[in-house]
């Protein structure tokens, strides 16, 4: 199986070890589901949402359906949360969450070496995500080519947006499952 964030499908059990014995359909009412493990899952969601959303957004405007002014006003606050909010998620996760889970299983270990190669391709694409923004913003104060800065801006927030579910969906098979089986306490969470 290809493990770059672009070039596979869902993890195999054999890196999400314990997806098996907890699927998704019994997280929701996991007595083990405490509340770092709802908020977490909360933050994903508003991760799939924002990105959907600015993806779709970014389609309307590179295909002419939307004005520059509106568009922009409404695109620079959310394009500034989510760069924001997912660097400062992925460095919670990296710096604290991570090394207690791997810690806690060593079975997890070739899935949380995948995350990490997945958080550096993308902060790579955080950073591509400003550039093609602040391309845009000076293609409308006229120096710059806006058709091309708009489909740029779209393919970027189109790449991101699949590689980000990807990371996602799989991070989640990861963790989950391990916070169900040893909860929150028995984590140190």
């Amino acid at each position: 199986m290809p493990l770059g964030l672009f070039d596979r499908g869902p993890i195999d059990d054999e890196v999400a070890v314990l997806r098996a014995r907890y699927p998704r359909e019994i997280w929701p009412t996991h007595h083990n589901l405490g509340e770092t493990a709802q908020f977490w899952l909360q933050r994903h969601d508003m991760f799939r949402e924002l990105g959907e959303m600015l993806r779709a957004g970014s389609v309307e405007f590179a295909e002419g359906r939307v004005e520059a002014g509106p568009f922009m006003g409404w695109l620079a606050p959310r394009l500034n949360v989510f760069l924001q909010q997912l660097h400062s998620h992925h460095h919670v996760e990296d710096e604290h969450y991570f090394p207690i889970f791997r810690a806690a299983d060593a079975r997890l270990g070739a899935g949380f070496d995948l995350l990490d190669a997945d958080h550096h391709v993308i902060d790579a694409l955080l950073h591509e995500l400003a550039d093609a923004g602040n391309a845009l913003q000076l293609g409308l104060k006229g120096r710059g080519d806006v058709p091309g800065a708009s489909a740029h801006l779209a393919d970027r927030l189109a790449r991101a947006s699949t590689g980000l579910m990807r990371h996602l969906d799989d991070e989640e098979d990861i963790v989950v499952p391990l916070i169900l089986d040893r909860s929150e306490p028995g984590l140190g969470l």
